[in-house]
């Protein structure tokens, strides 16, 4: 298996499982207060995991590579996207909607990161990605249409689908930094986007729970919000953002069985044919194959990498032979035929 779907997979599986047990926090937490616990969770999960990090490799290779300057205005678009709206709206949402319906519901945020991804940010896709989204698309809609009630909006519906258009932003955003270190990346996220979301909370009257519910909710964080970050960023480093989407789809099915055996849901012939059409959609994207001649035009950056065959060149310091390594580094000018993804080597142009 190609090591960024295995990535977006593991990504994936840790956010699916998270969205039952948030919706089960929701009934001794306020929305807002939980959104930040959640990622203030993370954040000190990955913070904690950084700095004993340092610590190993301290005076040896870090095999990192931090965030810059020029990457804060990406991560800052991406936190107040993607750390700050995104969970609020998913919490209202929760309120109001079946944990299984929710969970399949969140199969949008694949769709909105996929669209933005080609059509914003220019990213290719073809026919059998198209296809796959509008199966996935059709899901939702039946998924958006059972939860509407016998007057009115669904709000719940609608709240959970305004999330994923966040993290559909917060995702090419972050794509933007994704060569950088993600444990640094979600550490930073988690610590911001949990400190302003606590400061609106408690603003708003909102009441502390008990230790026990903010230590759980904080582990529901970090693996639903922090590692699941962390995967999700070295996935797009290795398979661009709509293919990320696409492999992240898989979240929703994993909270949906959780829900189903956990809740004791009982859904509907809606739920099921959602369910179908969904299923069918990620398949078309797991079996998706793209090759051709391409051209690598010349281009610096930093991250980590082995002299592989995109990665021949030399160094201007007395390298110790080390590797994976991280420095500044050029690439040269290549026209070859592979298969790949469009990750931070292959963002060509195509005709």
């Amino acid at each position: 298996m190609h090591k960024g779907v295995f990535y977006g997979l593991l990504a994936a599986a840790l956010f699916g499982a998270s969205t039952p047990f948030a919706k089960l926090l929701l009934g001794h937490v306020a929305p807002v207060l939980l959104a930040g616990i959640l990622y203030m969770g993370s954040g000190l999960g990955l913070l904690t995991f950084y700095l004993l990090r340092a610590l190993a490799r301290r005076g040896g290779n870090t095999a990192t590579a931090g965030l810059t300057g020029k990457d804060l205005p990406w991560l800052a678009g991406a936190i107040a996207a993607g750390g700050i709206a995104g969970p609020v709206m998913l919490m209202f949402g929760l309120m109001l909607t079946p944990a299984s319906s929710a969970s399949l519901l969140l199969n949008m945020e694949g769709v909105l990161t996929s669209i933005l991804a080609w059509f914003v940010f220019k990213e290719n896709f073809d026919r059998r990605i198209f296809v796959g989204m509008l199966l996935i698309v059709a899901a939702g809609l039946l998924l958006s249409w059972e939860q509407i009630p016998a007057f009115g909006v669904p709000w719940g519906a609608i709240s959970i689908v305004g999330a994923c258009l966040c993290w559909g932003i917060d995702n090419n955003l972050t794509r933007k930094v994704s060569a950088s270190d993600a444990v640094q990346i979600a550490g930073v996220k988690g610590l911001v986007a949990g400190s302003v979301n606590l400061i609106i909370a408690l603003a708003l009257g909102a009441q502390l729970p008990q230790m026990s519910t903010i230590l759980a909710s904080g582990l529901v964080g970090l693996g639903g919000y922090g590692l699941s970050l962390v995967m999700f960023v070295l996935a797009l480093r290795h398979l661009g953002t709509a293919r990320t989407g696409a492999y992240f789809s898989v979240a929703p099915f994993v909270g949906a069985v959780i829900s189903l055996a956990m809740l004791g849901e009982q859904p509907g012939w809606l739920f099921w044919t959602a369910a179908v059409l969904m299923g069918g959609g990620i398949w078309l994207h797991l079996t998706e194959s793209h090759e051709h001649e391409h051209l690598h035009e010349p281009m610096e950056h930093a991250h980590v990498h082995t002299h592989d065959l995109h990665h021949q060149h030399g160094h201007d310091f007395l390298w110790d032979g080390m590797e994976p390594h991280v420095h500044p580094h050029q690439h040269r000018t290549m026209r070859h035929a592979h298969k790949h993804y469009p990750d931070i080597h292959h963002r060509h142009v195509h005709p």
